[in-house]
């Protein structure tokens, strides 16, 4: 994982994401998924990009199972942002990361 992506858990969800101030994104995902690790790299580039101007934090499904049940998430690997601690977009599956660059451009 990259160093501009952080960590999100169970423990430290409302902290990291709730609570903050910018725009955050959480991919949840798990380390035995295919498109999951297709799209990591993807991520740790929004991070870099981005620094500063955005939050990204991964959040492993297997390990933190309570966020994911309240998000109901039901594939992986799914992208959430969060704006003032409310989910404004989701998408399901690895796309190009243009399409992720676009989603966070429509936030900004």
């Amino acid at each position: 994982m990259s160093e501009a992506v952080g960590a999100a858990t169970d423990a430290n969800f409302k902290s990291e994401v709730e609570d903050s101030g910018v725009l955050t994104i959480v991919d949840f995902w798990a380390p035995w998924c295919g498109p999951c690790r297709a799209l990591s790299p993807v991520i740790a580039e929004l991070a870099q990009e981005y620094g500063g101007r955005i939050k990204v934090l991964k959040l492993n499904t297997d390990e933190n199972p309570e966020v994911a049940m309240k998000h109901r998430i039901q594939s992986i690997p799914t992208v959430m942002l969060f704006k003032n601690g409310q989910v404004v977009e989701q998408v399901v599956g690895a796309y190009p990361k243009r399409h992720f660059v676009d989603l966070v451009e429509k936030h900004l």
